[in-house]
């Protein structure tokens, strides 16, 4: 049973008016849609959800919102002629965008999807998808792109306009890989028709770049760990993060950033990596344990282990720009550290994780046990191994950096 409703919502603005918006109810959840209607509430007849005739433009009101309604009812019954199940996000979608799919404007539907992301507290995501809306407004400069605009023509335009303002074909592909999760999720949502999907034919895959990836040898780790900090509280901690990263499986910033004395026993650290959502469990090795000491011992009012977020109770947008902030001081420390210790490469934050890698390579560890220990999911070398291996040969992997 599906039930539709126009209602006030409680909050006024600064003159005193509420928005008007569409209530839906499906199956006991809500759906608030605004209509971009505004009243003050002694011209609003709850009874009847519409203007009062007090109101100087109430007919021509009350108008739009008798349509408003005939939509809402029109797409319901759509739904059902069509025997579909449908939910309120897609009703919403239908309401919004219509069901003449090739006129979708894409930066509409793609700041709802980012809208979504911040809810949910991805906000790294969120900011990503941004900055890849911002970069195509720039390039489009009209206010509305519809999705049938989008071909491949467009896209090596795109790709021109990318690279005539400095980027490199990593940064280029960034941008079209969250260009093309954009059309897909529209294909799911049964928002645009495969036929108008233009990445059979755009390829990102020759964006794939040919750089090579700074890894740092067990002798250049050694000088890492004799780097003698003076006191530099900054650098000793940049020491610290690169050096727990290393041991602990090639840890990356965002889930350090993130571990909690909760999910530490005497032997283990146990945590669930923010990217995949992938469960690991490793073995607390001596250089990890040294420097969990030393952050116990100076342990600050919080559960997080590294006194990167500084409070518990941060909000996923405070700490995304925590993150943002901290992670740019690591890296300048990190050139710093390298400096110290003699090392030539260009060693940041990630440097720690291909390193790992590296240098189990170098020790003679298999590459489906490295890439089991890195928790890489989608390498079709690793995925037929993801179940052969016990925790046990995973520490041993890990362990073997210490011979």
């Amino acid at each position: 049973m599906v039930s539709i409703k126009l209602k006030l919502k409680t909050k006024a603005n600064v003159d005193g008016e509420h928005s008007i918006v569409l209530q839906v109810l499906k199956d006991r959840q809500k759906k608030i849609i605004a209509t971009g209607l505004l009243v003050k509430k002694e011209q609003w007849d709850n009874k009847e959800h519409c203007f009062k005739t007090r109101h100087s433009n109430s007919m021509q009101n009350n108008r739009l919102l008798d349509t408003i309604k005939i939509k809402a009812r029109n797409i319901i019954s759509e739904f059902e002629i069509d025997d579909v199940d449908f939910t309120l996000n897609e009703f919403e979608n239908r309401f919004r965008f219509g069901s003449k799919r090739s006129k979708i404007d894409l930066f509409e539907f793609w700041n709802s999807v980012v809208k979504d992301l911040e809810l949910s507290g991805r906000t790294g995501y969120a900011r990503n998808n941004r900055d890849t809306i911002r970069s195509l407004r720039k390039f489009h400069k009209k206010p509305v792109l519809h999705m049938r605009e989008i071909n491949v023509t467009f896209l090596d335009k795109y790709e021109v306009f990318l690279r005539s303002r400095g980027g490199s074909n990593g940064g280029i592909a960034v941008r079209m890989r969250s260009l093309r999760t954009i059309f897909n999720l529209a294909i799911r949502r049964d928002m645009i028709k495969q036929n108008l999907y233009p990445f059979h034919k755009y390829k990102i895959s020759k964006l794939r770049g040919k750089r090579i990836k700074h890894a740092l040898t067990m002798a250049e780790i050694e000088s890492f760990r004799n780097i003698d900090c003076e006191g530099d509280v900054q650098l000793l901690n940049a020491k610290n993060y690169f050096l727990f990263s290393f041991y602990a499986r090639g840890m990356n910033f965002a889930d350090m950033m993130r571990l909690r004395w909760s999910d530490i026993t005497q032997t283990r650290i146990t945590y669930a990596r923010a990217k995949t959502q992938g469960n690991f469990s490793l073995k607390i090795v001596p250089p990890v344990r040294e420097i969990l000491e030393y952050y116990n011992e100076n342990r600050r009012d919080t559960n997080y282990v590294f006194p990167i977020l500084l409070h518990d109770a941060l909000t996923p947008m405070q700490i995304e720009n925590r993150k943002h902030k901290i992670l740019s001081q690591y890296n300048k420390a990190l050139k710093i550290l390298a400096q110290k210790a003699g090392i030539t490469k260009n060693v940041t934050s990630y440097v720690a994780r291909h390193s790992f890698a590296m240098c189990l390579r170098e020790k003679g560890v298999s590459i489906d046990v490295i890439g089991e220990t890195l928790g890489h999911q989608s390498v079709l070398t690793t995925k037929a191994y993801v179940r052969e291996f016990g925790v046990e040969v995973l520490d041993e992997a890990v362990e073997v950096l210490l011979w």
